[in-house]
């Protein structure tokens, strides 16, 4: 039944019918932005052209982790609906290698944290209809060892052919590979990550690649700064996130879920089929920084960015409230729309965003940045529409109707919350 409810909002999302004054162009048949590093195509073959979804052990757990950690999220991430419901990648991030490779030079695994080795984790995970995922890094060591805090130098920078080899042979599916490297050389961060790119197209393997090129960089986005887009699946385009409605860190620090937000909004013209932006992991349902309007607004944005959702929560203690945000149906619909187009600020109010989905339907959010609940309004000239009495927006949280009046469309919106509205 969850899948049918899945399908059923999905192509009421896909066919809505807006009254547009303009054809917007499908995505597909945009130019390529300029200065895409990489080539036109997509960087990995074979994969979805719709963002993936998924869960990374990081923002959780950190170095903590086990195989049997791994295995009981896994099995929390079937039991819960969250992989019927599309969440596919179990991600292992760092901390999972020995601080050595072995005899002939090739990764391997700790052998206290992972004593069944990781090509039985893959086994294990492929039996639940889940999705493997891994972690590397692109330069000579792994952030937490250039950071001083894992021991070891293992990182696949010059080991790239042998590393992709092994991550094929394990049956690995999804690589995350940061670049964790004061020296932030351009160049030499294009010949990284394209050797990395050029390993796993050697495979035959289709595997979702995920870079950072920023960590570790000081003073410096090279995420934003360039388009990776014929380089990676998807690229960080910002710094590490952190439970927070906001910081003050600037754009090398963390960040929190507006700052990252304000910091792809003019990036949208680079997402693609199986090329996108990524504004980092989910931080739904972690620690008590964020109230359920937060995560309902992280949940919208990353949506109308058509970004991949890469949930970060201990799934084994998930509340009905997390869960429910993290699978409400409308919005995965919206985040999985077969147009693979990214959203953009309504007349550069970076409260308010639209963007198109299927062949011409319009999808609007408009997030309160306020510290108080306010009416909020968005303009139908501004969105190409006209005919008040013609236009109405369904709100994907709650179904709500909000029916155009005065050339407007207007509705209520709480604190740091986001209302979600498909146009008919």
């Amino acid at each position: 039944m969850r899948r049918h409810r899945i399908r059923s909002v999905r192509r009421l999302v896909v066919v809505l019918l807006a009254v547009v004054a303009t054809t917007v162009s499908l995505a597909g048949c945009m130019p390529d932005p300029p200065g895409r590093i990489g080539g036109a195509g997509v960087a990995i073959t074979g994969l979805p052209p719709t963002p993936p979804m998924g869960w990374n052990s990081w923002n959780t757990f950190g170095c903590d982790i086990t195989e049997e950690l791994i295995r009981r999220q896994a099995d929390a991430l079937v039991e819960s609906g969250l992989r019927d419901a599309g969440y596919r990648y179990v991600v292992v991030d760092d901390c999972w290698g020995a601080d050595h490779r072995a005899a002939d030079g090739s990764l391997q695994a700790d052998p206290q944290r992972f004593p069944s080795g990781m090509a039985a984790l893959g086994r294990y995970l492929h039996a639940r209809g889940l999705a493997f995922g891994l972690y590397s890094g692109a330069s000579a060591q792994t952030c937490t060892q250039y950071q001083g805090t894992y021991p070891g130098s293992t990182g696949s920078r010059g080991h790239e052919t042998q590393d992709a080899a092994t991550f094929a042979d394990w049956q690995v599916d999804y690589i995350k590979y940061d670049w964790c490297s004061s020296d932030s050389d351009h160049d030499d961060q294009v010949a990284a990550f394209t050797a990395m790119r050029d390993a796993l197209r050697a495979t035959g393997r289709p595997i979702v690649y995920s870079i950072n090129p920023n960590s570790g960089v000081s003073g410096s986005v090279p995420g934003t700064e360039f388009d990776w887009g014929g380089v990676a699946t998807m690229t960080r385009a910002t710094n590490d996130i952190t439970p927070a409605w906001s910081t003050d860190a600037g754009p090398s620090g963390y960040q929190g879920i507006i700052d990252i937000v304000d910091a792809i909004a003019p990036l949208g013209a680079r997402v693609a089929p199986g090329s996108f932006l990524d504004p980092d992991m989910m931080v739904v349902g972690i620690g008590d920084g964020l109230t359920a309007a937060m995560d309902r607004t992280q949940m919208s944005m990353w949506a109308m960015m058509a970004a991949p959702l890469i949930a970060g929560n201990d799934l084994t203690q998930m509340s009905a409230q997390t869960l429910a945000t993290l699978t409400s149906p409308a919005i995965l619909a919206l985040d999985q729309d077969e147009r693979v187009s990214a959203g953009r600020p309504v007349d550069d109010d970076p409260e308010i965003w639209s963007r198109a989905v299927g062949d011409k339907g319009l999808v609007v959010s408009l997030t309160n940045r306020s510290d108080y609940p306010r009416t909020m309004s968005v303009s139908l000239a501004s969105l190409g529409l006209v005919g008040d009495e013609r236009v109405v927006g369904v709100d994907a949280w709650t179904g709500n109707e909000y029916r155009a009046a005065r050339g407007e469309l207007s509705m209520p919106v709480g604190v740091a919350d986001t209302v979600v509205l498909e146009i008919r």
